[in-house]
């Protein structure tokens, strides 16, 4: 196959507010264990929305091709690269460089390496036709699993981390979600797959989503969650996912987490907090954070995906040409919709 040697990319190219356009890039070159990879669909995620903002707060490798949930089929493969074919359907981890040698890498815990980079903010991303990616990243994806569901493994991933990694949940515990977004929903159905009781907590301007969060049996509650957190014995809920995004929520985590309860912190929160945490001392209150995946849960979400326990097709609200990035930015950004999905052309 000939492959053209400038593709269309979208592409972040300095920290100022609204620095993201298509420009031509240069056909990725592989190394000797990488793959290229044919992109089929990409994701927007939240971080995206954040770097075109300029309201994040990581470290930016600019300009970068935006873009870090996609999946796709192997267009070529790296001289090293084994047990992959050209044309194998595929999903990709998001830590495209990492030390190995470091101690969090050694035992499987790459996605704390400190001096780990990921697609779309530290190298290019897939937000293109095609895109290099290591060999280890790879996740074989079955032919039921279309690419358009397949690419939103990686949020799923973050939320399974969260919630059955990093917390601890029973059936029959009573979980509430802080922050309808894609990994707030995605929490959420998967505190429901545990066996959990779930209500996610929104605004006024989420009820498009909520609305989605409904279809996942989850109670929705807009503004005040204490009348249902507090609701069985006046203590609170088993468990607090602070889902947000913003560092004001975490008080009210504290508020609504039983004594001895858990919250666990997934969303981002740039701003310093101006309130006290002692509650979580005198309620002997767990405060645990969560970031990103590794190997493990990605192939246990491949199997919930594929099997048709966890149905994410609820929460894609379009899917758009790349040429279109930036309506599809906007509609997501809106609260119109939980998640936009884009097609490299």
């Amino acid at each position: 196959m000939q492959l053209s040697k400038k593709i269309p990319a979208v592409v972040n190219y300095s920290c100022v507010k609204g620095s993201v356009e298509i420009r031509e890039i240069d056909l990725p070159e592989i190394g000797k264990n990488d793959v290229l990879l044919e992109v089929e669909n990409v994701g927007v995620c939240g971080s995206d929305l954040h770097q075109w903002t300029s309201d994040h707060s990581w470290m930016v490798n600019y300009p970068v091709v935006l873009g870090h949930e996609f999946g796709g089929s192997i267009a070529k493969l790296g001289e090293n690269v084994k047990n992959w074919n050209i044309g194998d359907r595929v999903v990709s981890e998001t830590a495209a460089i990492i030390d190995l040698q470091n101690p969090m890498s050694k035992i499987g815990l790459y996605n704390l390496d400190p001096t780990r980079k990921g697609f779309g903010y530290g190298i290019n991303g897939a937000m293109t036709k095609f895109v290099s990616t290591p060999a280890r990243c790879l996740h074989a994806i079955p032919e039921n699993l279309s690419f358009e569901e397949a690419c939103l493994t990686e949020p799923c991933c973050v939320a399974y981390n969260a919630v059955v990694v990093n917390s601890s949940v029973s059936p029959g515990d009573r979980v509430l979600i802080i922050g309808p977004g894609t990994i707030g929903i995605l929490c959420g159905a998967i505190a429901k797959i545990c066996g959990a009781e779930v209500a996610i907590l929104g605004l006024e301007k989420d009820k498009e989503r909520l609305l989605i969060a409904k279809k996942y049996n989850i109670k929705t509650i807009i503004n005040n969650a204490s009348k249902w957190a507090k609701g069985k014995d006046g203590l609170g809920v088993d468990l607090v996912v602070d889902a947000a995004g913003v560092s004001d929520s975490l008080l009210i985590a504290m508020d609504l987490v039983r004594p001895n309860g858990q919250i666990t912190k997934v969303g981002w929160g740039p701003k310093p907090l101006g309130f006290s945490i002692d509650s979580i001392v005198q309620k002997n209150i767990s405060l645990q954070g969560s970031f990103s995946h590794n190997w493990p849960i990605w192939e246990r979400v491949i199997q919930l995906l594929s099997n048709g326990s966890l149905d994410v097709k609820h929460i894609i609200g379009g899917i758009w040409p790349i040429n279109d990035w930036e309506k599809a930015f906007r509609e997501m950004y809106s609260g119109k919709i939980v998640k936009s999905i884009l097609k490299p052309v």
